[in-house]
């Protein structure tokens, strides 16, 4: 096995879960979400920067996820996500409450997730997606908000 092979292998195995979630919930489809996949760890094999910490290379891996699905949905205008095919990616538990984060609008979605799935702090949110604490909070706040009013909804 190749040293590139070995190196695709690791970082698949320590961050492909958590990005294909990601970017399942971002795609809304099973298969687009595998194609922004492959294209993220293309990416990370043959255009990566050196990182200085594994914390680096994880919110590298996830701008990048991010500016991929936000280059899918522009070439693509989809917006149904069959959960039963992401059963696979999530508990039972999650389902439901996934099915409301995907209908969020995407920068509530991404927020939401990058803080409770992914478990970054609202500084590193920040960071990732270009944009200040106070609007990452607000999002927050907004997408926790239509979710309780959602699920309420739903009970």
């Amino acid at each position: 096995m190749t040293e590139s092979e070995q190196l695709f292998e690791q970082v698949y195995r320590t961050y492909g879960p958590s990005l294909y979630r990601f970017c399942l919930l971002q795609m809304k489809d099973p298969a687009d979400a595998e194609d922004v996949l492959q294209e993220v760890f293309c990416k990370r094999l043959y255009r990566a920067p050196s990182f200085a910490s594994p914390d680096h290379e994880r919110r590298w891996l996830f701008r990048v996820a991010l500016n991929q699905c936000r280059d899918a949905w522009k070439r693509s205008s989809r917006s149904d996500l069959p959960l039963e095919a992401a059963s696979a990616a999530v508990t039972p538990e999650e389902l439901g409450l996934l099915d409301h984060v995907a209908a969020l609008p995407e920068p509530q979605r991404t927020a939401i997730h990058l803080r409770y799935y992914e478990g970054y702090s609202l500084r590193e949110i920040a960071r990732l997606l270009g944009v200040t604490v106070p609007t990452v909070k607000m999002r927050l706040k907004r997408g926790r908000d239509a979710l309780r009013t959602t699920w309420e909804e739903s009970l």
